[in-house]
Order: structure tokens, then sequence, then C-alpha cells
């Protein structure tokens, strides 16, 4: 019997290290191991960095995105977390719609979609709340990345081997004023004639690996912050050389919304347009978006770098 009981203790211990994630005596939760990898599905998304999960034996988790912080939506934002954000109301307001963009932009990327998740090798695997702290991946992007590098989060101050990289992509988007950072100086500038509704509220000029290869991961976000639809048929955008996209007849942007203009190609719809380029258009050392009307009146502009 004793020797019996060892052998199946062992077989058990072997069988853990294998499969990474295991079950614990919770059954609606998973135990994880430093490091390890497991494909999942994203059942439910908290927020910008927070995401519920079920693995393929059904149980469940929630993942707190490892090294990221995005605005709160559900409690109060602090703007002292993210730098330059000055501590008032406006800072404030404008730091909980970062937080709700980042949470549309999680929602759209990944809600029902399967997704591989990894703990680092020297973090810890569980936050202070009990939630899995890991890397999310999507369709070969590093999803905490993403956020950082397009302004939607700031670096979460903890250790993680990929915190180097992660507190780069943080200065470029700061000092692009992209994102989150917009909150702490916004260089959009409404030309004379603007209505000072539009504005170039983020720039992603560095896409994710060679920007040649993955054109779509290059863009633009364009938002009314004013209080009428701008109709912007036949308006451009153009770079510093002169390439230039014009929106096609029909194209409306209502108050308070946004739309997203990618270099590559692909389908429009109406907040992802498709500019069609079959190579990168701005910048990443730096370029100046600039935003015409139909009739060549420039209503905005907004450099960088």
């Amino acid at each position: 019997m004793v020797r019996g009981s060892v052998v199946a203790i062992a077989a058990l211990v072997v069988l853990s290290g294998c499969t990474g994630f295991v079950p614990s005596d919770e059954p609606a939760t998973t135990s994880a191991v430093l490091g390890e990898t497991h494909v999942v599905t994203v059942t439910s998304v908290v927020d910008g960095d927070t995401i519920k999960v079920r693995f393929s034996n059904g149980t469940l988790d929630t993942v707190r995105l490892l090294g990221v912080d995005t605005p709160e939506t559900q409690s109060a934002t602090s703007p002292d977390e993210f730098e330059g954000v000055p501590e008032t109301d406006a800072g404030r307001a404008c730091l909980r719609e970062a937080g709700h963009d980042a949470t549309r932009f999680m929602t759209r990327r990944l809600l029902g979609e399967t997704v591989r998740i990894s703990t680092d090798g020297i973090a810890d695997a569980r936050g202070y709340y009990g939630r899995l702290l890991a890397y999310v991946s999507h369709e070969g992007t590093n999803v905490n990345y993403r956020l950082v590098a397009s302004g939607r989060a700031r670096v979460y101050d903890s250790t993680f081997s990929k915190s180097d990289r992660f507190y780069a992509a943080e200065r470029r988007a700061q000092a692009n004023g992209t994102g989150v950072w917009t909150c702490a100086d916004d260089p959009s500038v409404a030309a004379d004639g603007g209505d000072g509704g539009l504005v170039v509220a983020e720039i992603h000029a560095d896409a994710d690996g060679d920007d040649r290869e993955n054109l779509a991961d290059e863009y633009v976000v364009l938002a009314n912050r004013g209080e009428s639809t701008l109709d912007l048929s036949g308006w451009s955008i153009s770079d510093e050389s002169g390439a230039t996209y014009t929106f096609s007849d029909g194209t409306e942007l209502p108050p308070d919304t946004a739309l997203t203009l990618r270099t590559g190609a692909g389908t429009d719809t109406s907040g992802e347009y498709y500019w069609g380029s079959a190579r990168p258009v701005w910048n990443n050392a730096g370029d100046t978006v600039t935003i015409r009307a139909a009739n060549g009146t420039v209503m905005t502009q907004r450099t960088y770098g």
C-alpha cells in the first residue's frame, strides 16, 4: 500500500509540472506555474487591463494583464499615477474616458477570442486579489505591450522580465502625446476656421514588429470633441511628405466618437477606415498629421517626435 501511494503521488507531481495550469481545490479557479503558457477563451472584459477566461477543461479564472495599468472606469481615477496629468476634474475626466477607450479596445479585440496567456519567469503568478498575472497574446501580438505602446496604459511599477521594453514604449507614447498622455498635454491644434471639435487623438506610427509587414497596426485616431456631427466628406489627412488619404462622401463623425484610419488594406466600417497603402506612411522618428477640409482649409494639425 505504501509503495502504491508513493507511485500515485509521484505521477500527480509529474502531471502537474507538465500542464503548467492545473485545477486547484477551488473548481472555478486554476493554479499557475511561472513561465507556463496556455490557450484560453476570453469570456468577459472587466476593464482595460483585466479579463475573464475559460480554460479548455472548463475552469474559469480572472487575468490581470501583467506590467500594465489602465485608468479606472468603475472607481475614482488617480491622476497622480499618470505622469503629468493634472489633479483636476478635467484631468480625472480625461483619464476616465481614456479608461473607457481601453475597455472598448479590449472588448473589440478579445471578447470571445482564443488567446494565449503566459506567466512571467520572474514575476509573481498571482496578484494581491488572487488574479492571475499574465501576458496575453492574440494573433501574435502581445496585448500588454500594445496597450502601453498605443498609450492606453501606463507601465505598472513592478518586477517583470519585459519591463525595459515596456518602459521604452511608454516613453515614446508620452513623447507623442498618445492615448492617456493627451490628458497631460494635448498637442492637437485647431487651425483658424476650424470649430475646434476635431482632434488627432492618437498616433500609432510604430507598428508592432516590422512596420512594412504590419501596416494595419500603423494608424491615427481622429476624435470629435465638439457638440455637433462633423461631415468629413472630401476631407483629407496627409503627412509631411504629401502622402494623402481622402474620406469618401457620406463619412460622418458624431460628437464624442472617434474613428481609426489604418495604413494598410482592409474593409471599412463605421469606426475603422483603411488607407490601402502598400508601405508605411507615418515616420516613426516624427511627422506631422494634417487634416484639411474639402476646400483645402487646414482644420487641425498634430506634430509628434
